[in-house]
């Protein structure tokens, strides 16, 4: 690595070769339209030599892997700035709005986030964003709000909102839009709600969100999730691991009965054991 590689002023943090081989790379991704940026481009805005991009990150692929890892901590940071209300559904639902703006508002960066799946090949991000939404419909389903399992609801809430984004981008705006604007998309509401539509215990429930509790008698699947993601939130002490997977199994079997409560019905629960899928 040369002197002049690191002979930049600033914050030693910021400044280093490798913080500013990121930032180089984000900045022409964003600017790039879609076409591939080259090794060269990112190397001379970085003030680097091309060894010390390998040094770092051993090709250009590792250098957009970590660019992609930045991107998702920021994805991450603005859904974790968002204040819980108490209605999970209300929250979910502004997950969702968030996501699609960060989509719309990242174009390039969402792009090689989300949008590279293949047979076979599941991006880590696309899990760990499911993992994401499914502890925020854990609230949800302890509020006795889901007839499916939140890990289930996750998969099909992420994957329509990333379906959604990602046509949205195909669009191609004529202009910038704001993420009130965003939030008021059609396709984006009209899918999101009739997503949550088909996860949730009681549908009336998204005419009023912030009234957080099913009307009516909740049906054995309901409660059976409800408690089960309570249990498996709390881990209490008085249940050991053998008599916790069997009370487990016996909610697995009641939320799997037909005709039960107010009628819903279909596999909801997966035998599980606290803290584990």
């Amino acid at each position: 690595m040369g002197v002049a590689d690191d002979a930049q002023g600033g914050d030693p943090a910021k400044s280093s070769p490798r913080e500013r081989l990121i930032s180089a790379a984000t900045e022409l991704l964003a600017q790039s339209d879609g076409k591939p940026v080259s090794t060269r481009q990112i190397t001379d805005l970085a003030g680097v030599t091309a060894p010390t991009l390998y040094h770092h990150f051993r090709d250009k692929d590792g250098l957009m892997e970590a660019v992609v890892a930045r991107g998702f901590e920021e994805f991450v940071q603005r859904e974790g700035m968002i204040e819980r209300s108490a209605s999970p559904i209300k929250d979910v639902q502004r997950l969702w709005d968030i996501h699609v703006h960060f989509g719309l508002t990242h174009v390039q960066l969402y792009t090689l986030m989300f949008g590279n799946a293949g047979p076979g090949r599941r991006p880590v991000l696309v899990e760990e964003a499911e993992h994401l939404l499914e502890r925020e419909l854990g609230r949800a389903a302890a509020a006795g709000l889901l007839s499916v399992a939140p890990a289930q609801a996750a998969r099909a809430v992420l994957a329509a909102n990333i379906g959604v984004t990602l046509m949205l981008l195909a669009d191609e705006p004529d202009q910038p839009l704001s993420a009130d604007d965003i939030a008021g998309l059609p396709l984006s509401v009209q899918t999101r709600d009739a997503v949550l539509r088909s996860v949730v215990s009681d549908p009336s429930v998204l005419d009023d969100p912030s009234r957080g509790t099913p009307s009516g008698q909740p049906s054995y699947v309901a409660a059976a999730i409800a408690l089960n993601a309570t249990l498996e939130s709390s881990h209490p002490d008085q249940l050991s691991g053998t008599e916790m997977r069997l009370f487990l199994e016996w909610l697995h079997r009641l939320s799997n009965a037909s005709g039960g409560g107010n009628g819903a019905s279909g596999e909801a629960l997966p035998p599980s054991t606290p803290g584990g899928r």
